[in-house]
């Protein structure tokens, strides 16, 4: 293989790369628009059926301690490691360990939200953001 024919073919390959990282990027960001207008439905939707806000906690990842966060919201899951935000945001409540942590509370910022929660973790645990909410709005008021 020549030299120019070589680089030809590493710069079709590096346009290929390009293009599929590129419809990638917008497919995730169609997804997590479609999420984020779920979230705001389901704020809605809480406040009209008198669902409160609680204080929300996020867990190291270790699973060893729990820390307050400045946070208000609703779990999703029993597990309480994914919420959504009065903000609207989505939360996933897993933090690094740490002392200031346990003194001055984690701060948590808010995940880009996917359709599928859970999807690729291998965990087997997958569930769709929509059965989510719809879970939690019919539970009512959480303890």
């Amino acid at each position: 293989m020549s030299d120019d024919s070589r680089a030809q073919w590493v710069e079709r390959r590096r346009q290929a790369v390009a293009g599929h990282a590129a419809a990638f990027q917008a497919a995730r960001a169609a997804e997590a628009s479609q999420a984020r207008a779920l979230l705001a439905d389901f704020v809605r939707r809480a406040a009209e059926a008198g669902l409160p806000p609680t204080p929300l906690v996020a867990r190291a990842v270790s699973g060893r301690a729990v820390y307050r966060t400045r946070l208000r919201g609703w779990y999703l899951k029993s597990n309480r490691s994914v919420a959504v935000g009065e903000d609207g945001a989505f939360y996933v409540l897993q933090v690094p360990a740490s002392w200031r942590a346990r003194f001055r509370g984690a701060v948590v910022e808010p995940a880009e939200p996917r359709l599928i929660i859970g999807a690729g973790a291998g965990d087997g645990e997958s569930v769709p953001l929509e059965r989510l909410l719809r879970q939690r709005l019919a539970a009512g008021p959480q303890r």
